[in-house]
């Protein structure tokens, strides 16, 4: 049977391109977003290119409904092998750190906190009874090196790195990997690339940001996935362990 990659937060860009790279090595995938629209489309877009895909419509602001989300892909295609994990949110912004507040942060918290955990608390029994599985995370830079002005959701982010690094040591030797891509630039065909554009500004800090093409980042986790070298890499900037 083949593998299975789970995209939580599928969207346009990022979440596209690793279906499609994945997918090219002979994995199937899930779609996971809240858009119904959006993830049929990818799922359509897919199959043009020979992947099987399904698209899963949940709210990932919910951690309690992931046991059910889990079983749901389970139930279409045996098994999961592989989560990524990274959701964008419209209202994702940047911001300084005296300006940020609690209710900003709570708001926030199940997506980039409370619902990886949960999908990674799910995923556990079935990757260690075979010895092997996956959770790829994406964060923003700013969740290693915070900066000035650069705040937002990004204690967020170091939270759940935090976590990550920590899951990361403990898991190894059971052949569990976790590891992440810290991004410190806007994502070509993303939805925040759209945003920016639409806005014709650059009024907002991640408009002055590089534009990467969600290719070479979804080469960077296959790599990342099969070498199974590093927990960290940064990009554009140079590998973390």
């Amino acid at each position: 049977m083949s593998k299975v990659i789970a995209v939580f937060g599928a969207g346009t860009g990022l979440g596209a391109s690793v279906a499609r790279r994945f997918g090219r090595e002979g994995f199937r995938v899930a779609l996971v977003a809240r858009r119904r629209q959006r993830l049929d489309s990818l799922v359509e877009q897919l199959a043009a290119d020979g992947v099987e895909a399904a698209g899963f419509s949940a709210d990932l602001s919910r951690p309690a409904e992931v046991p059910e989300l889990i079983a749901s892909i389970r139930d279409r295609f045996g098994r999961i092998d592989v989560i990524e994990y990274g959701p964008f949110s419209a209202e994702q912004s940047f911001g300084p750190a005296a300006l940020t507040d609690a209710a900003t942060l709570e708001k926030g918290l199940p997506v980039f906190l409370l619902t990886p955990v949960e999908v990674v608390r799910a995923m556990l029994p079935e990757w260690t009874e075979r010895g092997d599985g996956a959770f790829l995370l994406t964060t923003g830079v700013t969740a290693v090196h915070p900066v000035p002005g650069l705040s937002g959701l990004a204690p967020l982010g170091a939270a759940v790195r935090n976590y990550l690094h920590s899951l990361h040591g403990e898991l190894a030797d059971a052949g569990i990997y976790a590891g992440t891509l810290s991004v410190g630039a806007t994502i070509a065909r993303s939805e925040m690339s759209a945003l920016i554009a639409q806005s014709g500004t650059a009024a907002e800090p991640a408009a002055e940001f590089p534009v990467v093409d969600p290719d070479d980042l979804a080469e960077q986790y296959w790599d990342m996935y099969t070498e199974r070298d590093r927990i960290e890499q940064l990009h554009p900037q140079h590998r973390s362990a």
